[in-house]
């Protein structure tokens, strides 16, 4: 099997086990969907610990995944929990292929809130601003992913993203700031490697985030 295949192994089988969690799971709560910078987000776990009354909070980000990956997966990560609220983050593994337009980016995208709303009708969706990276403290390889995926480009996706949410009548939030330098960049302390974000980073986002999820 080669390293491709594992990959598709290891996160089908994730998403297997999220399905297995939605089965046992309380329905009603708040889901997030996204890819790695969502996975990796403990969000989930610390929710847990809030005092009461807390959020009932599921973290269904897949590491990796791009627009078309989540497409096929959405009734697992989406609608089967039958949330009150749903928060997305997807698309910045699309924006690191310099073949893929934001327009067709936004396209696929434009299809998964479609989707949303269909089986999920008066349920609010909230998309989230793509995180800064910081091509300064990225080495090798991610040093060149980071050349497309700058911060120009995220930019952009995210104006775009906000356009997207007036369309569908969503909300769209930027809760960059506490994560942001004084050059646009992911701050240093707050990043592993340039793109993905440690958790001294995530806790500077986590009130406001839980702001969002508990509101109204």
């Amino acid at each position: 099997m080669s390293t491709v295949e594992e990959w598709r192994a290891e996160k089908a089988e994730l998403v297997r086990q999220y399905h297995l969690k939605n089965l046992a799971s309380p329905k009603g709560g708040v889901v997030f969907v996204g890819s790695s910078l969502m996975e990796l987000f403990p969000i989930e776990e610390w929710a847990a610990e809030l005092p009461e009354p807390r959020p009932l909070v599921y973290n269904r980000g897949v590491g990796g995944y791009t627009t078309w990956d989540l497409l096929p997966i959405l009734d697992i990560v989406a609608w089967e929990m039958q949330p009150r609220k749903v928060f997305i983050n997807i698309g910045t593994n699309d924006l690191s292929d310099p073949s893929q337009t934001i327009d067709a980016i936004m396209g696929r995208y434009d299809e998964i809130l479609s989707r949303i709303e269909a089986h999920l009708p008066g349920v609010p969706i909230t998309l989230m601003a793509y995180y800064p990276v910081n091509p300064d403290v990225a080495e090798g390889d991610t040093r060149e992913l980071l050349k497309v995926r700058s911060n120009a480009r995220i930019a952009e996706a995210n104006s775009a993203v906000r356009r997207l949410a007036e369309k569908h009548g969503q909300r769209f939030i930027d809760i960059n700031g506490p994560l942001t330098d004084a050059r646009g960049r992911l701050k240093a302390e707050y990043t592993i490697e340039g793109i993905h974000i440690n958790d001294e980073g995530y806790r500077s986002i986590f009130g406001e985030l839980m702001r969002y999820a508990t509101e109204g």
